[in-house]
């Protein structure tokens, strides 16, 4: 991923359909009714600002339940192959060496014993400094042209965030333990903090704390000044241009500077105005620090440091940083630290895929040219009795990075409690102020709930709230964080909606 062994991650659940698995209108039953098990080769593609790789997957997936709607989840995942990890080339300041990041793709599938065509699905992500270079998108556009196959995207600071909580077990750790679990992804250019609980990533932020703030040769030439770099070693007395020879003096007081800031930051919240005007999201709400927190996982190219696992120096700050860690946790009470499933290589292994049937009686379609729509991201906000739709919907925007409804996202609720017009109603109300502020006045809206209200809340959207733009809503849909979803067209007189769920999907204790 991004940062220095940034993380990406797919979600605890695999999706996948089979080689050729085409749903036709008079194949409905046939194809799907007997389908209870199947595998399928995935790629996750992590390219971070300091460090990319690769990895090739087979995963294997079984239908819950009999129903032509029953979710599949993943019963194994294997791990066929993991390229080395390489340092993102550049060709300057703004631009990424696509060259040699192809080159690198291509000799992965060579050593791998694949070509594009042996793989069904997959990932691939560009990450933190990274997605600022000016021609990152086109690299993500340039695997989108896999007709379909591969999930594409460009993660900001929240959405990386989120990405490595899943990818390196922090998640699947706060699941299995009922705890909270707080996850510290420490990159090249900034460090990311998750907050789970309960197995739910519920904050996430990120500071300018990383290894690659500060880069040199093996001559100890400086040749990569971030400003937050230059920032923090100013406050320090120390002043440092490209071409200078930084000293072991330089990069001890450097590291040490940082592990302080962000160790501040993770034990009760950015405090100082150091460590306030280095937090490049929003810090944490409410945050109580070790009191809220039962454990810790670091993951990201430093942890390799922070664990002590790697004694190799990358021409940065990564050892001094990781061994500065390494002191402030002595601080904490036995049993809090915790290893990752994965550090550096925290990231998406691929992507899953299967295709599920939604009624047509049920869900709501104001416009059926608005269909077939694909890749959808999920936006999963939990509907709760009592409390605010319109926030609720918010924090879950802010998850991704984004501050208002936009085109290619799928709203998923999740709704408690027993459904009444009132909830509805409710429910209804809380979309409507969402929408008044989106960016496009006449995008669609694509909805999916876990409950049979999809025709009642699109028809009352439309009917009692005049919303002109099109709607789509579906029932009986389990999505989540880091899902998207293909939705299909109408299927004739069946009146059933081919959904294809796309799905992250991450390493496990037991991926290889």
């Amino acid at each position: 991923m991004a940062d220095r062994g940034k993380t990406m991650h797919d979600d605890i659940y695999d999706h996948d359909h089979p080689d050729n698995f085409v749903i036709k209108e008079d194949e409905i039953v046939t194809d799907i009714e007997g389908l209870e098990m199947f595998s399928l080769k995935s790629v996750g593609i992590d390219i971070g600002s300091s460090t990319s790789h690769l990895i090739f997957s087979l995963i294997t997936l079984r239908r819950e339940g009999a129903s032509l709607s029953g979710k599949f989840r993943v019963t194994n995942r294997e791990v066929l192959y993991r390229s080395p990890i390489m340092l993102t080339p550049y060709t300057s300041a703004t631009k990424i060496d696509t060259d040699k990041v192809n080159d690198f793709i291509q000799k992965a599938y060579k050593e791998a014993g694949l070509t594009p065509e042996d793989v069904d699905t997959g990932a691939v992500i560009i990450t933190g400094e990274a997605l600022k270079k000016e021609n990152a998108q086109p690299i993500v556009e340039n695997f989108a042209k896999y007709s379909g196959k591969f999930i594409c995207a460009a993660a900001g600071h929240n959405h990386e965030a989120l990405l490595a909580a899943y990818g390196c077990g922090a998640v699947d750790l706060s699941k299995a333990e009922h705890k909270t679990v707080l996850n510290v992804d420490m990159g090249g250019g900034t460090t990311k903090i998750s907050l789970v609980e309960d197995g739910v990533v519920t904050q996430t932020a990120s500071i300018s704390v990383g290894a690659r703030l500060i880069a040199f040769d093996e001559k100890d030439k400086i040749t990569r000044i971030e400003d937050p770099g230059r920032k923090m070693m100013k406050e320090l007395g120390h002043k440092v241009e490209l071409g200078q020879t930084i000293t072991d003096k330089m990069k001890e007081d450097f590291g040490a500077y940082m592990g302080r800031i962000l160790f501040e930051t993770i034990e009760k919240g950015p405090i100082s105005p150091m460590a306030s005007s280095l937090m490049v999201t929003p810090p944490f709400v409410n945050y109580r620090g070790f009191e809220q927190v039962q454990h810790i996982v670091f993951s990201g190219g430093v942890s390799e440091h922070v664990y002590d696992r790697d004694p190799k120096a990358y021409g940065d700050i990564g050892p001094v940083l990781g061994k500065n860690m390494r002191e402030y946790l002595k601080k904490l009470p036995d049993g809090i630290l915790r290893e990752p499933i994965e550090g550096i290589r925290a990231t998406v292994i691929g992507a899953g895929e299967y295709t599920i049937q939604a009624s047509g009686n049920t869900s709501y379609v104001s416009n059926e040219k608005a269909l077939p729509v694909h890749g959808l991201k999920v936006i999963q906000a939990p509907i709760r009795e009592g409390e605010s739709v319109r926030d609720a919907l918010k924090q879950s925007l802010r998850k991704f990075d984004l501050e208002r409804f936009t085109s290619g996202l799928a709203l998923s609720l999740t709704v408690s409690g027993v459904p009444t017009y009132q909830s509805v109603r409710r429910i209804a109300e809380g979309v409507l102020e969402v929408l008044k502020e989106a960016d496009d006045p006449k995008c669609p809206l694509y909805l999916t709930l876990d409950l049979d209200i999809a025709k009642s809340l699109g028809g009352m959207l439309r009917d009692e709230f005049k919303v002109t733009r099109d709607i789509i809503a579906v029932d009986g849909i389990e999505v989540g964080d880091l899902d998207y979803i293909d939705i299909g067209e109408c299927l004739g007189i069946t009146e059933v909606i081919p959904v294809t769920v796309k799905s992250l999907m991450f390493p496990t204790a037991h991926s290889d």
